[in-house]
């Protein structure tokens, strides 16, 4: 019998939450095939099998948020011969006993460990007041408040892992929840933006009243994205301050904020110039309907030059924008407002877009952003896109 554990799904990525499971205990699987959707910055990824045979346990629950080395299956090869199964349960049982100590594999978080604090090892028998937990799950248990002596482990030998906590944390308080998927990943992104960019807000307003009835709102704007950054580069750039480097590209790859019941989503519309009206609806249209399936990949998410926030869609005029390295500027549009202008001396009522473009001021100039924002508005200012 082999173990499965969560594998390293790339990207320095540590955590995963547990989506769906598409295999049960008494399964029969083949080697590649997926077993089971995990979600992790932002992305959803399906992890396959490495074993074919039969599934003799599952370890974790949907929504349990789990480490890489955490336990997942236990499968039974079902081409082992009685002299493989029985060297293979041999490496099997000296491995769940290696996971049961302080140094096992199951967290791949370095911890500090006290010799005295922690059962090491199946030899010595814990007495009945001791509790067997990895050295990550003890301590988040202490962040979080968690009484680890209320908790079964789902670890081998029932050691109490990370999982564990985080699901013992969500019965515990009413209203009380751990944070997962987009909305984790949103705690860690907001931060280093927070601590990182010298945001500057900039706002101005385009006039509508050119537009014809049955315009596509989100579609001109990313028209007019793009327009901008033609007209100044300098917005559609990334930035490193440890290298003092900038690079400013000449597609234009615009991450489009998506609200949805999980959190916030930014995907990536690429070299959005090259796309007439109807090909960006349609991307718009298929990448929503992804991420309310939760079945969008990783690669969508990446390479963004620029963001774009419709926030106006709900609600709000005016915004600050929050930049997210190693991007230089974001474009928020508000609600659509009712504006009075004069016209041929004749009070006119037309619709206006209020526009906040929040920009690094260590990579751009107040002027770059300011001709940005006036390029911006020229263009949604047209007839037509």
């Amino acid at each position: 019998m082999k173990t499965f554990s969560l594998p390293d799904l790339g990207e320095g990525l540590a955590e995963s939450e547990i989506i769906e499971w598409h295999v049960s205990v008494g399964d029969t699987v083949e080697v590649d095939q997926v077993v089971l959707t995990v979600e992790t910055a932002k992305a959803t990824v399906e992890v396959p099998a490495p074993y074919s045979g039969t599934i003799v346990s599952r370890h974790g629950n949907e929504g349990d948020v789990i480490s890489i080395g955490s336990l997942l299956l236990e499968i039974d090869e079902t081409n082992s011969t009685d002299t493989d199964a029985k060297e293979t349960k041999q490496s099997e049982k000296k491995q769940r006993a290696d996971a049961a100590t302080v140094v096992g594999n199951v967290s791949n978080h370095a911890q500090s460990v006290s010799a005295d604090e922690f059962w090491v090892g199946s030899q010595v028998k814990p007495s009945s007041e001791h509790i067997s937990a990895l050295p990550a799950a003890r301590l988040l248990a202490q962040k979080l408040g968690v009484n680890l002596k209320q908790i079964n482990g789902s670890g081998p030998n029932g050691v109490i892992v990370e999982a564990d906590v985080y699901h013992a944390c969500d019965q515990q308080l009413p209203g009380t929840e751990v944070l997962k998927g987009a909305r984790r990943t949103m705690v860690g992104s907001m931060t280093e933006a927070h601590h990182q960019v010298a945001a500057v807000t900039i706002t101005e307003e385009a006039l509508l009243d050119k537009w014809p009835k049955d315009e596509d709102i989100t579609t001109r704007i990313i028209q007019a994205i793009v327009s901008a950054c033609e007209q100044e580069s300098a917005l559609n750039a990334w930035f490193d301050a440890e290298t003092m480097t900038r690079c400013v590209h000449q597609k234009v790859n615009i991450g489009i904020a998506v609200d949805s019941p999980h959190g916030l989503y930014v995907p990536v519309l690429r070299d959005a110039g090259s796309l007439n009206p109807k090909a960006i609806r349609r991307w718009i249209d298929e990448t929503a309907e992804g991420i309310r399936a939760r079945k969008i990949g990783r690669e969508e998410f990446q390479h963004a030059t620029i963001t774009l926030s419709n926030f106006g869609a709900i609600a709000g005029i005016y915004a600050t924008p929050v930049v997210t390295p190693p991007q230089v500027a974001i474009v928020g549009a508000g609600r659509l407002i009712d504006k009075l202008v004069m016209k041929d001396n004749k009070p006119l009522s037309v619709k206006a877009m209020p526009l906040s473009v929040t920009f690094d001021h260590r990579a751009c100039t107040g002027g770059e952003a300011a001709r940005f924002v006036r390029s911006l508005v020229q263009h949604l200012s047209k007839p037509h896109g």
